[in-house]
């Protein structure tokens, strides 16, 4: 019966075969089957199977542990039957002498410690701040290339690699041109010097005074006073030692600026999660204005002085003004400072210009100060159109308050930090006192 039924299932298949014609030499040569990519396949599966097993844990291995924020609306246990822990007792009374005495001490000693740890820690705060106002000026690039379908961490790497390229080209470009001129200062100043000492006014004041031999005792004490060598020799550790930390912390401020660009969202979120339920929209809203706000600033500030110091060195190759490139980068850093950067910048220049002829010192200043101008009334409104706006008696209290606090840094964080205390006294203050 078996034998039967495989023969009879097996019958037409065969028949099929036996009627089937042998292909011939000719059908072989029409359709040859393709052997080559065979070897393909099978590297593309081995390769595939290796990823397969890449993408997998290690035996053992447990999921990296994250800090992740709680459920926005959680859900509140009523009884204390569902909570794990039971629900919480009530509250001791903020009327009791012991709850008002014992917060009133922690209030105090947690005031004194935040005092201690800011007092010991000012280095620190100061990377801190100049890290946060980095990320806040290279966020809107970050989104800006998150628009254009580019991951935020490509984007990250790519704003950040940009902004240390740029601090690498300018020290590369000041540190030897800087070394060129102090070189050249130093051969110079013997011959300086000595067209000194034989000019008649130093003949004649030496003969009233005696300032030759003055000078031979001067330095004769000085050489001979071993305190004397030991404050150069601590002049010059205590310079390496500045530059050491200054390098230190260039890379702090990098590191810490990476670490802020990454976690921003999830900042902000923790943020706006610390204010109450019912104000986190309005939170949410005054926070992003204002950081967004500074990010602009920041931006806008920094073409404005890529601008001017464009413009001035051009203005300098072509009249001729010694130290172009080295002034170039001192009009840059010094038109990052708003409203009364350029000023200076120009005037020190001018004084610079004065070694080469007053002609064309008075050249530049005509050409930079009309730039300023320019750049006040035309270039500054386009670029800083999205940026802040604040009135100039407080742009400039804010600025030399800044500046006096905690320097360059103070400077410039002083307009968006003003922007900001207005936004909030606008949105808050007189709005509470308008409603009453």
């Amino acid at each position: 019966m078996t034998e039967h039924t495989d023969s009879s299932s097996a019958g037409p298949i065969e028949a099929q075969e036996s009627d089937s014609p042998e292909p011939g030499p000719e059908q072989h040569a029409s359709s040859p089957r393709p052997t080559t990519s065979r070897p393909r396949i099978a590297a593309a599966n081995v390769l595939l199977s290796a990823a397969r097993r890449l993408r997998q844990p290690l035996p053992g291995a447990q999921p990296r542990i994250r800090f992740e924020m709680p459920p926005e609306h959680e859900a509140v246990a009523g009884d204390g039957s569902d909570a794990p822990f039971g629900s919480p007792g009530p509250r001791m009374s903020t009327q009791h002498p012991l709850y008002m005495g014992f917060m009133g001490t922690v209030g105090v000693g947690v005031a004194l410690l935040v005092y201690w740890i800011g007092s010991n820690t000012t280095q620190l705060l100061l990377w801190i701040i100049t890290a946060l106002f980095i990320t806040l000026g290279l966020d809107p690039v970050v989104r800006w290339l998150e628009h254009r379908n580019v991951p935020r961490a490509a984007g990250i790497l790519l704003s950040v690699s940009a902004l240390a390229v740029a601090v690498a080209a300018f020290f590369a470009t000041l540190i030897p041109t800087i070394v060129q001129q102090v070189t050249q200062i130093v051969q110079q100043a013997p011959k300086w010097v000595q067209e000194f000492i034989d000019s008649e006014f130093f003949r004649s004041v030496d003969s009233q005074f005696g300032i030759r031999d003055r000078i031979s005792q001067e330095l004769e004490k000085f050489v001979n006073n071993p305190e004397a060598m030991g404050g150069i020799f601590g002049g010059v550790v205590g310079f390496g030692s500045t530059v050491a930390n200054g390098l230190f912390g260039a890379l702090i401020v990098l590191v810490l600026s990476l670490y802020f660009l990454a976690a921003l969202p999830a900042m902000k979120k923790w943020g706006y999660r610390l204010a109450p339920r019912s104000r986190r929209p309005r939170v949410e809203a005054l926070a992003e204005e204002i950081t967004g706000s500074v990010g602009n600033y920041v931006i806008g500030q920094a073409a404005v002085a890529v601008l001017n110091a464009t413009f001035a060195f051009i203005v300098m190759s072509v009249i001729g003004v010694p130290f172009a490139t080295l002034l170039a980068f001192v009009v840059a850093l010094l038109a990052f400072i708003p409203l009364v950067g350029g000023m200076i910048a120009g005037f020190l220049v001018t004084i610079v210009a004065l070694t080469a002829g007053w002609q064309t010192a008075l050249v530049f200043a005509i050409c930079y100060f009309a730039y300023l101008q320019f750049e006040a009334y035309f270039i500054s409104p386009r670029i800083m159109q999205k940026a802040v706006a604040v009135p100039g008696a407080v742009a400039v209290i804010s600025v030399i308050a800044g500046g006096s606090l905690l320097g360059v840094l103070g400077a410039l964080i002083a307009i968006p930090t003003a922007a900001a205390i207005l936004l909030l006294v606008k949105e808050i203050f007189i709005a509470r006192q308008d409603s009453r």
